[in-house]
């Protein structure tokens, strides 16, 4: 395909007209639609002139964006539909997460760089702009190419004159690197900690402050580990098996092509290159992938003392099966059942999949699923023996995965959150016998969903104890809170390399 003509730009105010930069050639195949949908094109679209990898990275941001659709769930269905495979797709990985975490910080530059504000902006535009910023100063893609290819996708989805204008746009922005950005657009670090790491991380501001409430520290401390937990929250996590307890060795896993022996969980492997999907203990549903602190706060559970009976087993929200899967084999091992309930149909059978082992074994006799809602149990009272709560959480401790929740949530939704989390905790010490114990886990480190939640249970009732969580879990350090938070765990990923969940163990007494 021969290369394009030079556009002329639409100028900023205060900037002469430039030319843009000539779009490399490329082939037009893969292509895809506008507005963000994944359609196949149609008789009557715009000729496509887009790089296929950008176009269906900004069609997901758009969907994103538009529809709350999740990039983890959409994107590996837009790569596959559109044929985008091998580096092609590692490339799309790479803008479509990076745009996600970096668009607060992004949105600031674009602030400075357009005379438009950014919520202003026709949605296709802004986030062409968010993606051709990542391309800028977040990778070494070279800054022609990055402005070139963008402008080209703006092409595609709103015409040339938008075009001229995210030429321009993004012109002013390759006039800096990042780190020269952050001096225009962050406030001072000494002054305002909170504003500086909330630009500089590219977080909302209530979220920094609550994990430095959770961290124990304060904006005249200089927040210097929030910053670090800030941070880690932006790197992209290590894909993490389990192998399933019965059905997998972890060290067949570990040592299965393109697996290394996690650093944490013994049941844990790490993928270091391929597909997981091609591992024959993970096509072969013998192992599934799970975050490392997420295995280790089921383990943590089954390694409470009890006294008396250990022989019923329960997973209160168990969907979509990740843990009750770990739980089945721990408790199969030991001549237990687990009862694995969620609230939710399709999330129901999602566990039933999931406890479900290879052709032709059956399903184990030891697990059973229901569909039934935790807040108004459908089985007897102080029946189990263990029980796990895996509430329904704001999830900001898995944000390295789902980097767009940071931009969904709120404090008036963790503060709903909370009182759900309440209730099915009540309901958990309720269905478990006297000296039977409680896992409450969240992929929160908010107070709100964690201690308060616990210390609002120790407070209402005078039949529940606080069993040490981080002593239950020996190979494992900087867990503990401080003082009186001590018998809590917390993972965090600038400290553990895991996503940032709670876990408190908690006995019924007599």
């Amino acid at each position: 395909m021969a290369r394009e003509q030079p556009r002329r730009a639409r100028a900023l105010p205060g900037e002469g007209r430039s030319r843009a930069v000539p779009a490399p050639s490329r082939s037009r195949s893969g292509a895809a639609p506008a507005r963000g949908n994944a359609r196949p094109a149609r008789r009557g679209d715009r000729p496509a002139h887009a790089d296929p990898v950008r176009r269906a990275v900004c069609d997901v941001l758009l969907a994103v964006a538009s529809r709350d659709a999740y990039a983890n769930l959409l994107l590996p269905a837009v790569l596959r539909e559109r044929g985008i495979t091998g580096r092609d797709a590692a490339l799309a990985t790479e803008l479509c997460y990076g745009t996600l975490r970096g668009q607060g910080t992004y949105d600031a530059i674009l602030g400075v760089c357009s005379d438009r504000r950014v919520d202003r902006m026709d949605p296709p535009v802004r986030e062409v702009l968010r993606m051709g910023v990542h391309q800028l100063l977040a990778t070494r893609i070279a800054a022609h190419a990055a402005v070139a290819t963008s402008v080209d996708v703006a092409k595609d989805l709103a015409g040339p004159r938008p075009a001229g204008f995210v030429n321009a746009v993004l012109r002013r922005v390759a006039t800096r690197d990042l780190d020269a950005w952050l001096t225009v657009v962050a406030p001072d670090r000494q002054a305002d900690p909170r504003g500086y790491l909330a630009v500089r991380h590219s977080y909302p501001g209530w979220i920094v402050d609550a994990f430095a409430e959770a961290l124990g520290e304060r904006p005249g401390d200089g927040l210097a580990e929030t910053a670090a937990a800030l941070a880690a929250g932006n790197v992209a996590p290590k894909v993490t098996l389990c192998a399933l307890p019965g059905r997998c060795d972890p060290a067949e896993l570990a040592t299965s092509p393109g697996c290394e022996p996690a650093r944490l969980s013994p049941f844990g492997a790490y993928v270091t290159q391929g597909d997981p999907a091609a591992i024959s203990a993970v096509s072969e549903h013998r192992a599934t992938v799970q975050d490392e602190a997420s295995q280790l706060a089921a383990l943590a559970l089954t390694r409470a003392e009890l006294a008396g009976p250990d022989g019923l087993w329960l997973d209160m929200c168990a969907g979509p099966g990740g843990k009750a899967s770990l739980l089945a084999g721990l408790a199969a091992g030991r001549g237990a059942r687990l009862l694995a309930s969620d609230a939710r149909e399709h999330r129901a059978r999602l566990v039933r999949d999931a406890l479900t082992p290879p052709r032709p074994a059956p399903r184990p006799a030891s697990t059973g699923t229901l569909v039934a809602d935790g807040t108004a149990p459908a089985w007897r009272p102080a029946v189990f023996d263990r029980v796990l709560v895996d509430a329904p959480c704001s999830g900001l401790g898995s944000l390295r995965r789902r980097p767009e929740s940071r931009w969904r949530r709120s404090p008036a939704g963790v503060t709903g959150l909370a009182r759900l989390q309440r209730t099915l905790l009540d309901a958990a010490v309720d269905s478990v016998r006297p000296g039977g114990v409680i896992a409450y886990v969240t992929c929160s480190p908010h107070v709100a969903e964690t201690r308060d939640v616990v210390a609002g249970l120790l407070r209402d009732r005078q039949d529940v104890e606080v069993l040490d969580a981080p002593a239950l879990l020996p190979e494992m350090t900087g867990l503990s809170g401080a003082e009186p938070f001590g018998k809590f765990a917390q993972f965090w990923p600038h400290r553990h390399g895991t996503d940032a969940i709670f876990l408190a163990v908690i006995r019924r007494l007599a």
